[in-house]
């Protein structure tokens, strides 16, 4: 597969430009909302208690089992058909971590496939927290997803201490599901030389609040780049 060159344009179309802050207000939201507007995101993530939204134009994506995963998977179901219900696009489900480690992937595949027939016809992503996992894991987590019926796997939430999105989790992520899945790299992607890094990897959608300063410092990433920085 020849990989297309990312550029500012591409990267926003392929950006959930995000708001997960557990304290956030109606009015801090609104801010949110303009401010993702003028930057030109095509889609914002937000949690499902702060819908619905005046969408402005843009795609809506929520949370559901967010952010520990531990929630019963009948309980993840009716956030996510509740969450469709007050208008979003799309849902990014955290599984249960208790089961990737037990290596249950029957249990695990189940668990997203309630919430797959919870919310037919949106775009579901799977978050596994890939920095807490072995390989083996992550594998064992992107084929229970595939099985399932998801459309993407993704990284991590952006709040466990293990870390956010890695170069090598993207691309055994991406090696596993090939074209049939997108590949959703979150959690602590700052930079635009971070975020063509994922890219290349395999990352096919981006989790990002650092939305702004990734496009603002576009340019000047591809210069040191450039230079053999």
């Amino acid at each position: 597969m020849t990989l297309v060159a990312l550029t500012p344009e591409h990267f926003l179309a392929n950006a959930d430009h995000t708001l997960l802050a557990p304290p956030t207000t109606a009015a801090e939201l609104d801010a949110f909302l303009t401010d993702a507007a003028a930057l030109g995101a095509k889609r914002v993530c937000v949690s499902p208690s702060l819908l619905p939204v005046d969408k402005r134009g843009l795609e809506i994506v929520t949370v559901v089992g967010f952010p520990s995963g531990v929630h019963k998977a009948e309980v993840k179901a009716f956030e996510a058909a509740q969450a469709v219900a007050d208008g979003a696009d799309e849902v990014d489900m955290v599984v249960n971590p208790g089961l990737v480690h037990a290596g249950d992937w029957v249990a695990l595949e189940a668990e997203i496939r309630a919430v797959r027939d919870a919310c037919p016809g949106k775009i579901l992503k799977v978050i596994i927290e890939s920095a807490s996992l072995s390989d083996e894991q992550i594998v064992g987590c992107c084929k229970a997803s595939e099985q399932a019926g998801a459309d993407f796997v993704k990284t991590s939430t952006g709040f466990n201490p293990a870390g956010g999105a890695s170069v090598h989790a993207v691309r055994i992520m991406a090696d596993t599901v090939g074209d049939r899945l997108g590949v959703k790299a979150s959690g602590g992607i700052r930079d635009a030389a971070t975020t063509r890094e994922l890219w290349a990897a395999g990352a096919t959608r981006f989790g990002v609040s650092a939305t702004g300063a990734i496009v603002a410092g576009w340019d000047s990433a591809e210069s040191e780049q450039g230079s053999g920085y």
